[in-house]
């Protein structure tokens, strides 16, 4: 890993049996509403990101409880990220935690809080 690896972590709850495509559709939502939220807080490094190919690593937890823990790690380290809450039009109740976004951000910041999370 370069010492300057920029990348975007997409962490997503298996404890909620989604289907694939609404799995998909959450996964959109945290890639989407991190980068927006890195792009407030660092303009050169959303930008980076995107012309380096964009790299994203999707990972998982089991539960709401794991999720919103590393929430608020990420937002205590002020390292960009976004927890998404859906809407309840298709298969979750509304307000269901289903992902969290981050970055993109510098990986070895990302890595110290996800290093040990399954990929999914």
């Amino acid at each position: 890993m370069a010492v300057d690896e920029i990348k975007q972590v997409i962490i997503v709850r298996t404890d909620l049996d989604m289907g694939k495509g609404k799995l998909a559709a959450q996964c959109a939502h945290a890639s989407l509403m991190s980068y927006f939220e890195a792009e407030r807080s660092d303009k050169g490094m959303a930008k980076a990101w995107l012309d380096s190919g964009e790299k994203k690593i999707v990972l998982k937890v089991s539960s709401e409880e794991a999720l919103l823990k590393l929430f608020a790690a990420f937002q205590f380290k002020k390292i960009p990220c976004a927890l998404v809450t859906d809407a309840g039009l298709t298969e979750l109740p509304p307000g269901t935690k289903t992902a969290l976004g981050i970055g993109p951000w510098l990986a070895k910041e990302i890595d110290l809080l996800t290093i040990s999370l399954p990929l999914l």
